[in-house]
């Protein structure tokens, strides 16, 4: 198993007073440059912590919100190709569904490959619903768009001996002819996200790294889809290293401190979903079958508890949360049989996106947390034998013969984290 570090660089300090909304309308007289670039340096230590530490390192990007200061995800890309050494570099995500030049995405992203010397794993996702404005592109079509920026930057990193135009629905490039070339060959491993059983299976018949985002307890239904998905089209069963799953982590020796430090870790949940409401959901953005089941009042709870206990991740208490799976909290020993306790109900999972900081937890707190799971809780980890895939796969494919209504049906859990962090 790897596991990849994680933070959204929040500017944390206007949390308490923000109005009622920290996205998009949250005036930028609020950020103090002074106390912004402190945060900075101190999220760019703690990754070069994480480094030393033999974890891997994940980013996103977000626009115009105290949340994540992170608007320009390949500047963070740059600095930690250069200061760290040995980590994988995952960008999850990077939003090419509002962004508006693929081609530009495809020269810097080959350029971070290049500079890092084959650490880039490249996330992709559509982008969340409160940027669209910020970006003044139509949400109608995102996935359209999405899948052809996502075909045009491959075919430009892969294209090496002539140079090409590119006629699409939407993009349209003349002599494309990517410098440099990248690293790591024919292309650096491709990422995306979702919640949605129907799209997890076409990411498998696509063969890429599925990750979901706090799902906890609803993640075996879409891990089961891309078991389906990868079987049908590559006639063999997906390895462990195809699943990510990004959990809140918190560890300390003493247990009070570690339930204090997922408290303050959970700050991220409650705070990324306080937008003003006109931004929440643009036209277009959701299907019209979607946006029917929310007016009929049919789409899920966000999470359910193992014993299936209904939550919501906003309003959680910090057992609940650990009871969804969507928080690893306690002491060594007792993150560890979480984790290994979730991977096993998912039935394997190779890739744990691990959000060791969030919100008002301190840079000590950080470290702390950091180095303890590195030095206690990964070696474990990675001597953790998987489930066998050819199994899962097999049990996967039998239930859904069995019921092939429920295993069509689209799963929407994790929605708020999904909407964070920009999940497709």
């Amino acid at each position: 198993m790897k596991v990849y570090q994680f933070t959204e660089q929040p500017y944390y300090p206007t949390w308490n007073d923000h109005s009622g909304s920290l996205r998009v309308n949250l005036l930028n007289r609020r950020c103090d440059p002074h106390i912004a670039a402190d945060l900075f340096h101190r999220y760019y230590d703690e990754w070069q912590l994480s480094d030393e530490l033999g974890l891997d390192i994940m980013l996103n990007e977000h626009h115009q919100t105290a949340t994540c200061m992170s608007s320009t995800v390949v500047v963070g890309l740059s600095v930690l190709s250069r200061i760290t050494k040995n980590a994988r570099l995952l960008v999850l995500g990077y939003p090419i569904g509002h962004r508006p030049d693929p081609l530009r995405v495809a020269e810097e992203l080959s350029t971070i490959d290049v500079i890092s010397r084959g650490r880039l794993d490249m996330g992709f996702i559509k982008g969340v619903p409160y940027e669209f404005p910020a970006s003044n592109q139509n949400p109608v079509g995102v996935m359209d768009r999405f899948w052809e920026a996502l075909d045009f930057i491959i075919k430009a990193m892969t294209t090496h001996d002539e140079i090409f135009n590119w006629e699409g629905e939407y993009f349209n490039y003349r002599q494309v002819n990517i410098w440099p070339r990248v690293w790591q060959q024919p292309h650096p491993p491709i990422w995306t996200t979702t919640g949605s059983t129907t799209q997890a299976r076409i990411l498998g018949e696509r063969g890429y790294v599925m990750a979901t985002l706090g799902s906890g307890y609803n993640t075996r239904p879409l891990y089961d889809a891309y078991r389906r998905g990868y079987a049908a089209k590559w006639g063999k069963a997906p390895g462990a290293d195809r699943f990510a799953y990004l959990g809140l982590v918190a560890v300390a020796h003493d247990k009070d401190e570690a339930r204090k430090r997922g408290d303050l870790i959970a700050g991220y949940l409650r705070s990324s979903s306080i937008v003003h409401v006109p931004f929440r959901n643009p036209p277009g953005f959701l299907s019209v079958e979607d946006n029917a089941r929310l007016l009929r009042g049919q789409t899920p709870p966000r999470s359910f508890t193992k014993d299936r206990r209904a939550i919501d991740m906003r309003t959680a208490s910090v057992e609940e949360l650990i009871a969804a799976g969507i928080l690893f909290c306690g002491t060594p020993d007792e993150v560890y049989e979480q984790i290994i306790d979730f991977c096993d109900y998912c039935g394997g999972m190779g890739n744990l996106l691990m959000m060791g900081h969030a919100g008002f937890l301190t840079h000590e707190q950080t470290t702390d947390n950091l180095t303890l799971f590195a030095r206690e809780v990964y070696p474990r980890l990675k001597a953790w034998k998987q489930p066998d895939a050819e199994e899962m796969t097999a049990q996967a494919v039998a239930a859904a013969q069995k019921n092939p209504a429920s295993a069509s049906a689209s799963v929407r859990a994790g929605d708020l984290v999904d909407a964070a962090i920009g999940a497709r």
